[in-house]
């Protein structure tokens, strides 16, 4: 069994005069439950629109998007909305947290979007899980850029996803950390028997992972129309 079955997927966008511009066509990918997997792939190369179409964000022109079972291509805006708050988690580039709301209050909200009861205790063992037991009621004003992705991390675990999409988790912060994020990343996954899928352009990152996949090779377009 699969947790995630890409089949078919295509995505063309318009250039401003009408033109296509075929961004994604990839014929077959998967992943196994809990397992880890980092997708290489140049900057414009369309992975983020690749995690976007996985997370239900986006949609494809063509093909199915089976995340544990179910084919999100088939459900509505809101269905896909509130089957990703449920199943799959998201660390941002940018974090995304809300600033008017404390590291805990973010995880309480990232609860709340999958229609169940916030988990006060499982909010805050997450946030102890990643370093921030004495740093849960700070604004992420008062975090280091560190600690904002930290809480990103636990705010993606909240809902217990079956597969846990991050989009260059370690480009906002420093070089001291970044290796602290993966490490974060990897292990509170596994323990939670959580799938990763990462994405990143830096072989530093990339070679920590038994399964890399470079995505101008699983993309299957035209050479005269990849530079995108």
């Amino acid at each position: 069994m699969t947790v995630l079955d890409l089949q078919g997927v295509r995505k063309t966008y318009r250039e401003p005069d009408g033109t296509p511009l075929p961004i994604l066509n990839i014929p077959r990918f998967q992943m196994l439950p809990a397992e880890q997997v980092v997708l290489m792939g140049r900057s414009g190369s369309g992975k983020s629109t690749l995690l976007h179409i996985i997370a239900g964000i986006a949609r494809p022109d063509a093909g199915k998007v089976i995340v544990d079972g179910t084919d999100i291509t088939r459900l509505s805006e809101a269905g896909r909305d509130l089957f990703r708050a449920r199943k799959i988690g998201y660390v941002f580039q940018t974090f995304n947290l809300l600033q008017g709301f404390s590291a805990l209050e973010n995880v309480l909200l990232g609860m709340s979007f999958g229609g169940g009861r916030p988990d006060r205790d499982r909010a805050a063992e997450l946030l102890r899980r990643v370093g921030l037991a004495e740093r849960m009621h700070h604004l992420p004003s008062a975090l280091s850029v560190g600690e904002q992705q930290r809480v990103a991390v636990a705010r993606a675990l909240a809902n217990r996803p079956r597969l846990l999409l991050a989009d260059e988790p370690t480009a906002s912060v420093d070089t001291h950390h970044q290796q602290q994020i993966i490490d974060l990343l990897r292990t509170t996954c596994q323990e939670e028997k959580v799938a990763l899928l990462l994405v990143t352009h830096s072989p530093e990152v990339a070679e920590q992972f038994e399964r890399i996949e470079d995505l101008e090779e699983i993309n299957q377009l035209d050479a005269e129309t990849a530079g995108t």
